[in-house]
C-alpha cells in the first residue's frame, strides 16, 4: 500500500464511475448467496462464451489503464531510476497483496484439532490482484519506452503471438480446450499442480501466466482510451468516436470468434478486443451522461466504490472468507445461514441469491463511503 492520502484534486468523474461499476458488479459476481440457483448472467461462461460476468474483470484492466493515462504523465518526468522504483514497488505491492489474499488466513486445523500453518506448496500463486501487478508492470514499460505506433504493433503482436502459440502448441484438434491448451500445459509445468486454481471441472488457472499476456492489451487500450478522452475533452466528437471504435472492435472479435472463440478463463484474443469494444462505449455513454448532459442524479454510489477500488475489492475478498469461517448451526457457515435461512426464506430462489450478494455489496460500499466522507482514498 502506498499509503493513505487526502485527496483535494478533482478527479474525472466518468473514470471514477466505471471503475465504480466495475467494482460492485465484481463483489456481484463473487459472493452469491448460496442455496439456490443463480442468475446465469452472473456466472462466468463455463468455457466458450460471453455473459456479464466475464465482463467484470477486463473491464477493471481497462480501469486500471485508464487511471495510467492520468498517473503516466507524471512519472515520465521522473528519473529512469525513479520510474523503475515506483513501478516494482506497485507491482510487488499488488502482487504480494493478492497472494496473501489467497494464503489467508494463513493458518488451518490439523487433525489433531490444533491449528497448523497452511503450505505455502499449497497456495495459489496467481489471481486476480497478481494479474492486475504484472499487467501494471509491462503495460508501464512499454508506454514509457514506446512511442503511441509502436506500442500498437507490439499490441497487435501480442494478440496474433498469443493465438499462434495456443494454435502450435496446443493439442491438434483440441487446441482450445481446458486441459489440452498451451496456456493449462505452461502454467502447470511453471507453477506446479499445488500453486494453481482447482475450482473448476479440473485444475486450470483462468488467471494463469500465459493467458495474462494478452491481458496486458485490455490495460494498454485502458491508457490510450484515457489519453484520448483527455486531449479530446467533454466533447460530441470524442463520444462518437469512441462508439465507432468500440463498435469496430466489438464487431471484429465477433468475426475473430468464428476461428479463435471467445473465452474468458482463456482469455483469447478475440475477448481482449470484445470487451476493450464493450468498455470503449460504456466509457462512451458515461461520458455523455454525466460530463455533457451533466446528469450526476445517483451516481455517488459507484464515485464511493470508484474513489477506493482496489481497497473495497481486497476487504471484500477478506471478509468474505473470514465469514465462511464462522461455524452457525446445521454444519452451515455465518454467510450460508444468512443466505439460506434470512434470503431464502423471504425470497426464494435466484433472486434471494442476487438479494444476499447485494446487501453484502452495500456492506462493503459504507465501508467505502466512510473514507469518502473523511476524504480517504488509500492507494494500492
Amino acid at each position: 500500500m502506498e499509503g493513505i492520502i487526502i485527496n483535494k484534486q478533482e478527479r474525472f468523474l466518468s473514470l471514477d464511475v466505471f471503475r465504480g461499476l466495475t467494482i460492485a458488479l465484481m463483489i456481484l459476481v463473487n459472493t452469491p448467496g448460496t442455496g439456490a440457483e443463480i442468475y446465469g448472467f452472473l456466472i462466468h461462461a463455463p468455457w466458450i462464451g460471453f455473459t456479464l460476468a466475464d465482463l467484470v474483470f477486463p473491464s477493471f484492466l481497462f480501469a486500471v489503464g485508464n487511471s495510467m493515462s492520468f498517473s503516466m504523465r507524471k512519472m515520465k518526468l521522473a528519473t529512469a531510476r525513479g520510474l523503475w522504483l515506483k513501478i516494482l514497488k506497485r507491482t510487488i505491492v499488488i502482487f504480494l497483496l493478492g497472494y496473501l489474499m489467497y494464503w489467508f488466513p494463513f493458518f488451518k486445523l490439523g487433525e489433531g484439532g490444533d491449528l497448523i500453518l497452511k503450505p505455502i506448496s499449497e497456495t495459489r500463486i496467481m489471481g486476480v490482484l497478481q494479474r492486475i501487478a504484472l499487467c501494471y508492470f509491462f503495460a508501464s514499460i512499454l508506454i514509457f519506452y514506446l512511442s503511441k505506433r509502436a506500442v500498437i504493433i507490439f499490441c497487435i503482436g501480442i494478440l496474433f503471438g498469443y493465438w499462434g502459440i495456443l494454435y502450435f502448441f496446443g493439442d491438434p484438434g483440441v487446441e482450445y480446450e481446458m486441459a489440452t491448451n498451451a496456456a493449462s500445459k505452461f502454467d502447470l509445468s511453471i507453477l506446479g499442480l499445488g500453486h494453481i486454481y482447482k475450482k473448476d471441472c479440473i485444475p486450470f488457472d483462468p488467471e494463469g501466466l500465459l493467458s495474462t499476456l494478452p491481458s496486458i492489451v485490455n490495460v494498454v487500450m485502458g491508457y490510450m482510451a484515457g489519453v484520448f478522452i483527455q486531449r479530446k475533452g467533454k466533447s460530441f466528437e470524442g463520444v462518437a468516436k469512441l462508439l465507432m471504435v468500440g463498435f469496430a472492435l466489438t464487431a471484429l472479435a465477433v468475426w475473430w470468434n468464428l476461428v479463435f472463440p471467445i473465452s474468458k478463463k482463456l482469455w483469447t484474443s478475440s475477448f481482449v478486443l470484445y470487451t476493450v469494444g464493450l468498455d470503449l462505449s460504456i466509457m462512451a455513454v458515461l461520458i455523455y451522461i454525466l460530463e455533457i448532459k451533466k446528469i450526476r442524479k445517483g451516481i455517488v454510489f459507484f464515485d464511493v466504490f470508484g474513489k477506493n477500488s482496489l481497497f473495497i475489492y481486497l476487504f471484500s475478498e477478506l471478509f468474505f472468507v473470514t465469514l465462511c469461517l464462522i461455524p452457525a448451526r446445521n454444519g452451515l457457515n455465518i454467510f450460508e445461514w444468512v443466505s439460506e435461512r434470512i434470503f431464502q426464506t423471504i425470497t426464494p430462489g435466484a433472486l434471494g441469491s442476487l438479494l444476499t450478494a447485494i446487501v453484502y455489496m452495500l456492506i462493503c460500499w459504507m465501508l467505502g463511503l466512510v473514507l469518502h466522507k473523511r476524504h480517504i482514498y488509500i492507494k494500492i
